[in-house]
C-alpha cells in the first residue's frame, strides 16, 4: 500500500490501527534509516524480511519517508549502497506474500522508483483536513487537553512520579468560537492542531487562575497561526534556493 500526503495527516496512525484491526504484528522503519547503514543496508534489509516472516499472525511493515530510500534509481545523488538496498527490497517484494503487508508513506509519491510504484496494490491520499474536519479535531483535542485535564485518577504510588494536574475551568467557549478557530487554522495538519491545543493547555497552566476563556484561546491561536505562516515562508524560501 502507498499512503501519501503532507506530514502530520495520520499516515502512521492509520497503519498502526490497520495492523491492530487486522490482527497483524506491526513494525516501523523510516527511509532515512537506510543510508547510514552503508554497505550493511542490503544485509539488514534481508534480515528484516527474514525476521518479519517469523511472525505467527503476519506482519505489517510500515516504511515512513519511503522516498528517502526508494527513490528513482537514476537519481545522480543516489549512492551505490542505497541503490543496492533498493534492489534488495525489490527482490523481496517481487511476489505476493502471505506473511508481510508492506505500507509505504511519503510526502512525494512522484519520487518513488517506477519498480516500487508497480508493486503498489492500493493508493490512499491523506490530505490536510478541511474546515469541518478541523472543527471536529479542535473539539476532540479541546476535550482531551482541556476539559479532561486533571481528571486522571491517581494510581498506586503515582504521586511519587508525577504531579497531579489541576482541573481547568472553561468559561465562554462555544461552538461559534471553535468554528472561528477552525477557519483561522486553514492549512494546519491534524498534528499541528493537536500541538495547538497542547499549547493552549500550557498557556492555561501558566496563568494564575487556571481558566480558559475566549481571549486566551484566541491569543494562543493567533500566535500559532503566525508561527505556521512563518514556517511556510521558510519552507518556500528553502525550495527557491534548492531550485536556484
Amino acid at each position: 500500500m502507498l499512503f501519501y500526503g503532507p506530514p502530520g495527516t495520520g499516515k502512521t496512525m492509520v497503519a498502526r490501527e490497520l495492523a491492530h484491526k487486522s490482527g497483524l504484528d506491526y513494525a516501523l522503519m523510516t527511509g532515512g534509516d537506510v543510508a547510514p547503514l552503508g554497505s550493511q543496508a542490503v544485509t539488514k534489509i534481508h534480515q528484516l524480511f527474514d525476521w518479519a516472516k517469523k511472525s505467527k499472525t503476519g506482519l505489517l511493515l510500515f516504511i515512513d519517508e519511503a522516498d528517502a530510500f526508494l527513490c528513482e534509481r537514476n537519481k545522480t545523488y543516489m549512492s551505490e549502497a542505497q541503490r543496492s538496498a533498493l534492489n534488495a527490497l525489490l527482490f523481496r517484494t517481487g511476489d505476493q506474500s502471505k506473511d508481510i503487508v508492506l505500507a509505504l508513506a511519503t510526502n512525494r509519491p512522484g519520487d518513488l522508483d517506477s519498480a516500487v510504484s508497480d508493486r503498489i496494490d492500493e493508493v490512499l491520499e491523506f490530505p490536510l483536513p478541511g474546515g469541518d474536519e478541523r472543527f471536529k479535531l479542535l473539539k476532540l483535542y479541546l476535550d482531551k487537553y482541556i476539559a479532561q485535564a486533571g481528571a486522571r485518577k491517581p494510581g498506586f504510588l503515582s504521586h511519587l512520579f508525577k504531579k497531579q494536574q489541576k482541573m481547568i475551568e472553561i468559561k465562554g467557549l462555544n461552538d461559534d468560537i471553535v468554528k472561528e478557530v477552525a477557519t483561522k487554522t486553514e492549512g494546519f495538519s491534524g498534528r499541528e492542531i493537536a500541538k495547538l491545543m497542547a499549547s493552549v493547555q500550557a498557556a492555561v497552566y501558566g496563568s494564575e487562575n487556571c481558566v480558559l476563556d475566549p481571549n486566551m484561546f484566541r491569543e494562543v491561536v493567533d500566535y500559532k497561526v503566525a508561527e505556521h505562516q512563518q514556517r511556510k515562508k521558510l519552507a518556500a524560501a528553502e525550495g527557491d534556493v534548492a531550485f536556484a
